[in-house]
């Protein structure tokens, strides 16, 4: 067993058991009495049993040791840990609480057990040779984990939410010019920080990514057949990528498919970044260059293995052509003018013939495209025209998530106010509000934000009824942005009462919901004291010292005040992850002096 996979505790928590076919296993989940006694444990407990069985027959190899014990801790700093046997969680990670957890958090808490479940082959069975090969474990128990959630909650529809969410978190960030392959050279990876690093979203999500592209590519019969030649002949032993593509060949030539695995996977994750894939449908052209919001510097990437493939990433309805169908491939597409609008047309009269992961990633690529100055913004603006009928939620959430950049551009500049108004006209009347749970919560996501008056009001009258009277009629799915909306309209008076529930509840989900809601708030004095208490961990322990601080920075408000406070205190803020904080605090930063300002103060840390 690798030594980072030791661990043990010590402690007065109860258990709760997982009903699990193999009776000299031991399933256990553990947590404070209290939360146990509270049912707090039932949800884990249900589904780990379930998800441990459908690993074993995926990988047709069974759970290897004689317990599995997980554990809920009121103090960690990652979400959760792998430990053989001994699994360790954040408590908002394996915690639900009925009627106070939101469905997006049943949905995170199942997504984060089946990660740490699918460790037990990919990382602890068998270990990647050296840090620099961490895709090897944290990209496949990525990717695997979906799966895993499909077959034990098949309402939850994750397939298209996680893959949607993975592949556009993977692009923003692959965009920059900071990015970084996804297995860099050995050498590279040396130092403890080095190491650290890797963790990030190219070795999760563009790790997953890709090897849903290489799934496709070889399809499922083969990639499973591979995957499970590969965790049976180096069972508690080492590998690295070239061992993988030894057995994904191995099962691509089992089930006559033509591809030559190394070669078109080395390009995918030894170089840096992911291409831009130009066609004329006039003139017949195809083009590929690196894709980088930034272009100054010489493209390095080289040209990619796609035209083995290249038929089944396209369709044609004769008028329109559509590439990268269901977005298999990990690239973005762009197109003549003439192919856009003939594309922009179809979404508005007959959406449906597009696939919603394609209608998701047309709004996806066209604003990006702009953002690195490839199309105008006025294309990327264009083709959100069709939303006015769109029901689906994936397109909708490209959408909000593009603009949000927008704002976070233009939301101090003299432009917001008239681009508010025509954002509030434009979308506000759409259809988004369906039965879908995820739609709903959306749509007051997005009206809470754009200070709609009827969300305000609404929002205003739940938490004074609660304030009044002690109950809290406001749906888990609907607390993070209700609570918010109510303190930023608010003062003291609704801060100081969501202070008070934040001390007396035990509800992790609740305690989220809250520490949120008390950053919302648009009083500069209360702000200040929020970010006070960050460092006195009676009040706010340190482990959630940076998500509150970031949470403060979302606001024009508190973002000059996060900058300030995180030079003034980094070196205790710093703990809970450097990376996310900065990127959090300096999301807003658009000028050469704001640049300067950061550079200088990492220079300084």
């Amino acid at each position: 067993m690798s030594t980072y996979l030791f661990a043990f505790a010590v402690s007065e928590f109860e258990a709760t058991a997982s009903s699990y076919e193999p009776v000299v296993i031991k399933v256990g989940t553990y947590a404070r009495p209290e939360a146990v006694a509270a049912g707090h444990t039932k949800y884990a407990a249900e589904i780990t049993g379930k998800i441990l069985s459908f690993y074993e027959n995926l990988f047709e190899i069974k759970y290897m040791q004689q317990k599995l014990d997980q554990i809920a801790l009121p103090d960690l700093s990652p979400a959760a840990m792998e430990n053989w046997g001994l699994i360790t969680y954040q408590e908002g990670a394996l915690l639900y609480e009925e009627g106070a957890s939101s469905s997006l958090q049943k949905e995170s808490i199942a997504t984060i057990i089946a990660h740490e479940l699918a460790h037990q082959w990919f990382g602890n069975l068998v270990t990647m040779k050296w840090w620099n090969q961490l895709f090897l474990k944290e990209g496949f128990a990525t990717y695997i984990s979906c799966f895993a959630v499909d077959h034990v909650e098949p309402s939850f529809n994750m397939k298209d939410s996680f893959f949607a969410s993975e592949l556009q978190a993977a692009f923003e960030v692959d965009s920059l010019t900071s990015s970084h392959p996804l297995v860099p050279p050995e050498e590279d990876i040396q130092r403890t920080y080095d190491i650290i690093s890797l963790y990030d979203i190219i070795t999760y999500s563009k790790g997953a990514i890709v090897l849903r592209m290489l799934e496709d590519v070889l399809e499922a019969p083969a990639f499973i057949q591979g995957i499970r030649m590969y965790l049976r002949d180096l069972s508690y032993a080492n590998g690295d990528q070239n061992d993988l593509w030894h057995y994904m060949q191995k099962g691509a030539d089992a089930n006559n498919r033509q591809v030559d695995v190394a070669k078109f996977m080395d390009s995918w994750t030894k170089q840096i970044g992911y291409p831009v894939i130009t066609i004329n449908t006039t003139s017949g052209e195809i083009s590929q260059k690196h894709f980088l919001f930034n272009d100054s510097s010489q493209s390095r990437f080289i040209v990619l293995s796609l035209p083995e493939i290249w038929d089944e990433l396209i369709s044609s309805s004769g008028d329109w052509l559509l590439a990268n169908v269901n977005c298999t491939g990990y690239y973005r597409v762009n197109y003549n003018p003439e192919n856009w609008e003939a594309l922009l047309t179809q979404l508005e009269t007959n959406r449906s013939l597009i696939p919603l992961m394609n209608r998701m990633q047309l709004i996806d690529d066209a604003f990006n495209l702009a953002r690195a100055k490839i199309v105008n913004v006025t294309l990327a603006l264009n083709v959100t025209r069709f939303l006015y009928n769109e029901t689906d939620f994936h397109p909708w959430d490209s959408a909000m998530r593009n603009f949000q950049y927008i704002y976070l551009m233009f939301d101090r500049t003299e432009v917001y106010g008239p681009m508010q108004v025509r954002f509030l006209k434009t979308f506000l009347p759409c259809d988004i509000q369906n039965n879908n749970l995820k739609n709903q919560t959306l749509a007051v996501q997005v009206a809470c934000n754009s200070g709609l008056p009827d969300c305000v009001a609404m929002a205003k009258r739940m938490f004074g009824l609660w304030m009044k009277d002690n109950t809290n009629i406001i749906h888990p799915n609907l607390r993070h942005w209700i609570y918010c909306e109510a303190v930023a309209s608010g003062g003291k008076e609704e801060w100081d009462f969501a202070w008070s529930q934040y001390q007396s509840t035990n509800d992790t989900s609740e305690k989220y919901h809250l520490r949120h809601a008390l950053s919302c708030t648009k009083k500069i004095w209360l702000l200040n004291r929020y970010l006070g208490y960050t460092l006195d961990p009676e009040k706010i322990q340190q482990v959630d010292a940076a998500e509150i601080v970031s949470s403060i920075s979302k606001s024009v408000a508190g973002q000059v005040l996060a900058w300030n406070f995180i030079r003034a205190h980094w070196d205790y803020l710093s703990h809970g992850g450097p990376a996310v904080l900065i990127h959090a605090v300096t999301s807003r930063f658009s000028t050469q002096f704001e640049l300067q300002e950061v550079i200088a103060h990492v220079s300084l840390s």
